[in-house]
């Protein structure tokens, strides 16, 4: 197999049945090309406003990145960071993640901070001011941490969890200390390290965790490490809020990494399992589709480039989405049309998978409209919206600037839990459209206090009695549902 990159190829250090046409009544829509700065990376969010947020890598006054804002048409707001510096925080990598309060994202930067270039997290209101909350190697050889890659991850508790690359407690001979950690931060910056990878002889339970961890329905943690593992080319662990850790795949077990190797982020779909792609190996090389039972079976849905010259693409990054059909969506960062642009490896595409494994091509980029999707996420509008690394309209030096793309396959609107669980009192957010006049929410049948602070947003108190189940809202112009059940813990 010939040599390909992607954007994962950047951060990586070890290595490790057909699809089916578009269908008819889908929409892509190329919604910006940036022109100043470089590099939107992650998954976008949806802010209490009805708006889209994301980051870029690069750019901005400092050339150290940005936030901006987005709606659904395509208007562009850059929010520019006003501290100037090294100690600032700077290239976000993992996207934002939307608090329970007030409607401030979360997020976590590759380098900057007030130590030097090991990463910082930091709070963005929805007008831009930000404050740089916690600065990693804050002790002796970076045993806390350094390089949180990836984003954060909402806990039952309020605060967020995340991983860092390197740093930990943990020392390799020759290489330094550190394969990475686990940490806890809360809103305010008060950070505990849960687990220091390379505990393990030969680092056995992976190092290199470089994707935002997923809370499961069992109130553990769910992620992956890039490298390492008793095969050495990565693990899906599961870890406690406490911080035990124990190993649920080690990939390439099975010959030539027929099963994959390099895993990337998790989601979990409605039939409890988690869902999630390999970067690389496979049957064809160019990564795969896999479904894990939270007890650590793991089966190989799809393998990529199964088609000539990969027009159902290859190399998927970026955690899969289960949107409201019951399918699972997700990117490629090459494949698809092959040499576009004059890259020889195709610049991407889109795709939906069933959870038993027939994948549809929804869309192949072109360079033009994007070149690298980062993943997509589903708006409460019923569309899916994503950015791309690369490609675009304008020129940047290392290529296309980057896109914000939207996609339409005609599902309908629906409300989004900012958090999807909680306790009898109370008060939790809720995303959509329409909120105007709202006459009724209600948990899983029970009635519910709320209060309609925008049309796009409303909070509501779980009610005594409530269960376990779906969100409904009755709006003037109908009921929503919410994508996911909220989780009533007792």
């Amino acid at each position: 197999m010939a040599q390909r990159y992607g954007w994962g190829f950047l951060f990586v250090f070890l290595f490790c049945t057909a699809s089916t046409l578009p269908a008819p009544a889908q929409t892509f829509t190329s919604l910006l090309s940036f022109d100043s700065v470089e590099g939107p990376n992650g998954l976008l969010s949806q802010g209490i406003d009805g708006e889209l947020y994301g980051a870029t890598y690069v750019g901005g006054t400092e050339n150290n990145g940005t936030v901006f804002k987005i709606t659904v048409q395509g208007q562009l707001t850059s929010f520019q960071n006003a501290c100037t510096g090294r100690a600032c925080p700077f290239s976000p990598l993992g996207g934002l993640v939307l608090s329970a309060i007030g409607g401030s994202f979360y997020g976590a930067t590759m380098y900057g901070g007030a130590n030097g270039d090991y990463g910082a997290v930091f709070r963005i209101t929805p007008a831009g001011k930000l404050t740089n909350l916690y600065s990693f190697c804050s002790q002796s050889n970076c045993t806390d941490g350094e390089a949180p890659f990836g984003g954060l991850a909402p806990g039952i508790d309020g605060a967020f969890y995340g991983t860092t690359a390197f740093g930990g407690t943990n020392c390799i001979a020759g290489a330094g200390c550190g394969g990475g950690t686990v940490f806890k931060i809360t809103p305010t910056g008060a950070l505990t390290t849960l687990y220091s990878f390379c505990d393990k002889t030969n680092c056995a339970d992976g190092q290199v965790p470089e994707t935002a961890l997923l809370l499961a329905t069992d109130g553990n943690f769910y992620g992956t490490t890039n490298s390492s593992g008793v095969n050495g080319y990565g693990t899906i662990f599961k870890i406690t809020p406490t911080g035990k850790l124990s190993t649920l795949y080690n990939f390439c077990s099975q010959p030539n990494c027929a099963d994959g190797c390099q895993p990337s982020g998790l989601v979990q779909g409605t039939d409890g399992n988690l869902y999630g792609t390999t970067f690389y190996g496979g049957t064809k090389e160019w990564g795969t589709i896999f479904k894990i039972t939270l007890g650590g079976k793991l089966t190989t849905l799809y393998n990529f480039c199964s088609q000539p010259s990969c027009a159902d693409g290859g190399d998927p990054y970026g955690a899969l989405v289960q949107a409201t059909d019951g399918n699972l969506y997700g990117t490629t960062s090459l494949g698809g049309i092959d040499s576009c642009g004059g890259h020889n490896y195709g610049c991407g595409t889109i795709f939906k998978i069933t959870p038993t494994g027939t994948l549809t091509t929804l869309h192949a980029f072109d360079s033009t409209d994007g070149y690298e999707p980062n993943g997509i996420v589903q708006a409460t509008d019923g569309n899916f919206y994503g950015s791309t690394l690369y490609g675009g309209l304008y020129s940047c030096p290392d290529g296309g600037c980057g896109t914000v793309f939207s996609l339409s396959v005609g599902l309908n609107p629906f409300v989004s839990l900012v958090r999807d669980l909680g306790k009898v009192g109370q008060m939790g957010g809720i995303l959509g459209q329409g909120f105007t006049g709202t006459t009724g929410v209600s948990i899983n049948g029970t009635a519910a206090n709320f209060k309609v602070v925008s049309d796009t947003y409303l909070e509501a108190t779980v009610p005594a009695g409530a269960t376990s189940g779906f969100v409904t809202v009755n709006t003037p112009t109908g009921s929503l549902t919410s994508n996911v059940p909220f989780r009533v813990i007792r």
